[in-house]
């Protein structure tokens, strides 16, 4: 059964207060809803994304074979979260580059296009635009909240801002902080885009530019670390490309050592550089600067002296936590720290480790084990909504 997705908009003329202090008034949210909720409203599951995704969950828009939504595999009639028994609801965050009010879009204090001067939002502000959203559907309570990545941190922060809200959390491959290492793939990445000259200080709109150097880049040096070592030896190995062509036209064999260290030989640089390429195309530089920060910010254990127990007792829900043994930007020692948090707390939590060579991309991927273990776990929880 084919799924057809649909955008939808909703506007919010009050503003929104923000972590930094700051707030956003006049604001959009794109969302899309697959399924059908219920007489008691009590089968909503909310989807939350990570960096680069959307609120385009799920299904293909009508007449577009290639729309389909970042979590196709998972979320649908007869899938995973299936849609013929949960109604699944996914909002792109403020802030980002699809829909919803971002750096893009005008500011209604100045009449101007925000760019750089949009305000820093965090993952504790994208869960009370969520919320709100919520609120006008007239969804009290969640049966879940589930994410992956980014979108796990998303989901944990559900059980803490509203824990009576929140019946099941299902976190993948996500962490309850950033470490050092990954601030810094972070920085890296936004330095590229900061001192692309096209940038203009985040004002590159009003110059008609786009910093696409700075984009590829960030996006190169992202792609890197989603992957593991095995699958990129699998894939690419140190195979050369059969022909090279160079900056003057001439055609070379790969392999050639005399020929430019500025060209591509490798199968993996040609990769890299197709990923950089695709995203400079369609995301927003302000929008990467935003949330990668909104990453390296979330730490709900730093109001407690980094008691992770500590900020996890105000939690009611039920958990569901999955990691991938080759995911070394969220690995699941990472995981791990989230269970132990959590049994300190007495809750009921499910977690599995999943050996998969796909590195952090694996919550994205085709793994039947993984499938069927989320198909298991909604499985229960659909029981136990008709219980």
């Amino acid at each position: 059964m084919s799924l057809i997705a649909t955008p939808r908009f909703m506007h919010f003329p009050d503003a929104l207060p923000l972590q930094s202090g700051a707030s956003v008034r006049d604001y959009t949210l794109a969302y899309e809803t697959y399924g059908e909720l219920n007489a008691d409203r009590s089968n909503a599951v909310l989807i939350c994304h990570a960096l680069n995704a959307s609120h385009h969950v799920a299904g293909t828009y009508e007449g577009q074979n290639k729309s389909e939504g970042w979590w196709d595999n998972m979320i649908g009639p007869g899938k995973p979260v299936d849609t013929q028994r949960f109604f699944v609801i996914g909002v792109n965050n403020l802030g980002s580059c699809f829909g919803s009010t971002g750096p893009m879009h005008v500011n209604p204090d100045t009449g101007r296009i925000y760019g750089a001067d949009f305000p820093v939002v965090t993952v504790e502000d994208w869960v009370n635009a969520q919320a709100r959203l919520l609120d006008a559907l007239g969804i009290v309570q969640l049966a879940a909240v589930m994410g992956g990545s980014l979108g796990g941190m998303q989901a944990l922060s559900w059980t803490l801002q509203y824990p009576q809200r929140v019946r099941h959390a299902v976190v993948v491959a996500s962490a309850p902080n950033l470490t050092a290492e990954n601030i810094a793939f972070n920085e890296v990445a936004r330095r590229a885009i900061v001192t692309d000259p096209d940038f203009h200080g985040g004002h590159f709109y009003q110059h008609g530019v786009v910093p696409k150097r700075g984009l590829r880049i960030a996006r190169m040096v992202g792609h890197i670390t989603y992957l593991s070592d095995d699958v990129m030896n699998e894939k690419f190995g140190r195979d050369l490309r059969a022909a090279v062509v160079d900056s003057q036209g001439r055609t070379t064999d790969a392999g050639d050592y005399r020929y430019s260290t500025q060209e591509v030989e490798f199968q993996i640089e040609s990769y890299l550089r197709y990923q950089g390429d695709k995203f400079s195309e369609y995301f927003d530089a302000n929008t990467y600067l935003l949330i990668t920060r909104a990453l390296d910010y979330f730490d709900p254990a730093r109001h407690h002296k980094g008691d992770l127990s500590a900020a996890l007792a105000k939690t009611q829900a039920k958990f569901l936590l999955v990691s991938f043994s080759t995911d070394w930007r969220f690995s699941p020692a990472r995981s791990r720290e989230m269970v132990k948090a959590l049994l300190d707390n007495q809750r009921e939590v499910s977690y599995a480790e999943i050996d998969a060579p796909h590195g952090h991309d694996a919550f994205l991927l085709d793994d039947p084990r993984y499938l069927s273990l989320v198909r298991s776990y909604f499985g229960r929880l659909a029981q136990e909504l008709q219980a």
